[in-house]
């Protein structure tokens, strides 16, 4: 829907101009979907990581501490005075997605 179309465009855009000064964020970071309840208080944002496992977890860690700075300019660039609680998931669809492509190309090779 619209609300959470909004969030996830804010949440992007906060990451990608590095408006999160916390270093353990690296890698190419995805917000990927954003989900939020019927009454706006609480959102799940899944993002992914181009990246080792280790920048993964760095990166949930980082979005996890700047929480309370991330509700904040929510409630200010989308104009509404309710923060919602922010849950990060991190979201491997894209590497597990990978892994069953690398996965059928050996088949495919064996094949041959």
């Amino acid at each position: 829907d619209r609300i959470s179309q909004q969030i996830k465009r804010e949440l992007s855009e906060m990451i990608q101009r590095s408006e999160i000064k916390d270093d353990r964020i690296g890698g190419l970071v995805s917000i990927t979907n954003v989900t939020v309840s019927g009454d706006l208080r609480n959102v799940k944002v899944y993002f992914s990581v181009y990246g080792e496992e280790a920048q993964r977890i760095g990166t949930l860690a980082a979005l996890e501490g700047a929480t309370g700075f991330l509700r904040g300019e929510l409630c200010r660039r989308l104009g509404i005075r309710f923060a919602p609680e922010l849950v990060f998931k991190l979201d491997d669809s894209l590497e597990r997605g990978d892994k069953i492509t690398e996965l059928l190309e050996k088949i495919k090779r064996k094949e041959v």
